[in-house]
């Protein structure tokens, strides 16, 4: 029987015998908004159903891991495959299609049981396998260019709050991905990938993970990170090192960070190695000069134990324990230390540096839109001053 792709995935569920009886690992906080989301927002869902619905079935027609893990894969990089080519063909701007079928799919994972006996760490591979494939990380090579710029962006967040609210810097991720920009007679190539809203997958290492073969390999020519920030542009001059945000994420975890105990963050099993501060190193004289339709700040505030600062260079922040960096205390600053601090641990020389968009909440097509096209033009400004192109 052929399923309308509007089925939702509950359904999908019931459908089969094995169901939920045999569910070994329990459901995450983010897939347990997915039955109101299906109840409020089922559009969210139906641009991906035929995906999900294959993978339902190619799960409980697996007949060993190996071909469940092949399944798996190539329903992870259909989704993403699926979600550029779609946020690019219908000019929706929306980011959330894919962030809700991805924990649908992965829903999917953890609750039905294949024809052969799945253990809890398979299970758990199998679901990293979807989370790698379906963020752009396992397909994220450049063609052939003159210069190459790799962009993240991030999860819908605070979904409790809204639970139909957006990123702008995972739409421009998705948008940018595979994408071209001429700057005179150069091509400059972009790929990307999405980060979720997870301190456990930024404590276990997954920013280093991805960017690592970038560093080693001399793949990237210039890396930016992207989130979604306050009123208008800001280029994040100096990241910290410590979390201190007392803010949820998408698991409603807290860490017990706070202003007071700002707190390192982890890299494995060890606490994350690096000095307190770290430079931005994009061009930002280049990207300042764009200041339409939002003002592009080039921020330089951070906060230590000692209070508020506000230098001109990064050795004005020798010996001070950082409770935010100019990106704050959360994620998006996080990202930004990371990818700076590795590669200046393996003393790689690129520019990379974190641009926060302007928030909107929880959902504009047209300022998304606005605020995509505006970062490829701070992209290209920054390409052409890397580039030395007048």
């Amino acid at each position: 029987m052929k399923l309308l792709a509007t089925t939702s995935l509950a359904t999908l569920l019931l459908l089969s015998p094995w169901s939920l009886a045999a569910q070994t690992l329990p459901l995450t906080v983010e897939e347990k908004r997915l039955p109101l989301v299906e109840k409020q927002h089922p559009e969210f869902l139906q641009p991906f159903a035929p995906i999900l619905e294959d993978f339902h079935h190619k799960i409980l027609r697996s007949r060993d891991y190996d071909s469940l893990e092949n399944a798996t894969r190539s329903i992870g990089e259909a989704l993403w495959t699926q979600a550029v080519a779609h946020i690019k063909s219908q000019q929706d701007f929306d980011d959330r299609p894919l962030y809700w079928s991805r924990l649908a799919a992965s829903r999917l994972l953890r609750s039905l049981q294949p024809s052969f006996e799945i253990s809890d760490g398979e299970r758990r591979e199998l679901l990293d396998c979807l989370e790698w494939t379906s963020r752009g990380k396992s397909g994220a090579e450049f063609p052939a260019a003159d210069y190459r710029i790799l962009v993240t962006g991030f999860d819908p967040f605070f979904l409790d709050r809204n639970l139909d609210q957006s990123n702008p810097s995972g739409v421009a991720a998705l948008m940018l991905d595979g994408s071209t920009l001429t700057i005179g007679d150069q091509t400059v190539a972009l790929e990307a990938a999405l980060f979720p809203v997870r301190f456990e997958d930024f404590d276990r290492g997954d920013v280093e993970a991805f960017l690592t073969p970038y560093y080693r390999d001399k793949a990237a020519d210039m890396v930016a990170t992207l989130s979604m920030g306050r009123d208008d542009f800001d280029l994040e001059n100096f990241p910290g090192k410590r979390r201190s945000a007392n803010a949820y994420d998408n698991l409603n975890v807290l860490t017990g960070a706070s202003a007071t105990n700002p707190l390192v963050p982890k890299r494995g099993d060890a606490p994350l190695r690096g000095p307190e501060f770290v430079e931005f190193s994009l061009p930002a004289e280049a990207m300042i000069a764009i200041q339409k339709p939002w003002t592009v700040n080039d921020n330089h505030q951070v906060t230590t134990l000692k209070g508020p600062m506000e230098p001109d260079a990064l050795k004005e922040l020798d010996g001070q324990t950082s409770v935010q960096g100019s990106g704050g205390g959360y994620l998006s600053n996080e990202i930004s230390y990371r990818s700076i601090n590795l590669a200046n641990q393996l003393q790689v020389k690129l520019p990379i540096g974190h641009i926060h968009t302007p928030r909107i909440s929880p959902f504009d097509r047209d300022q998304e839109k606005a605020i995509v096209e505006q970062i490829k033009k701070l992209l290209k400004a920054a390409a052409r001053a890397d580039m030395n192109i007048p």
